[in-house]
């Protein structure tokens, strides 16, 4: 018995799916994060930029 804990004990194969893991809800929990922060200032960023260009085309027609 002692030796089946130690040789478990010893496995790491499910070790590195296990950080991969983490790094992914670490990266998926920053961007809901920002997007929740910066979302509406990102939003009438995109949306004046938009204005701008449809102007500046409808002045050339």
């Amino acid at each position: 018995m002692t030796k089946i804990f130690a040789r478990l004990m010893k496995d790491e194969s499910g070790a590195t799916a296990i950080e991969y893991a983490l790094i992914g809800t670490l990266i998926a929990v920053a961007l809901v994060g920002t997007a929740t922060i910066f979302g509406d200032t990102l939003r009438e960023l995109f949306d004046n930029g938009a204005t701008d260009v449809i102007a500046t085309q409808v002045d050339k027609l």
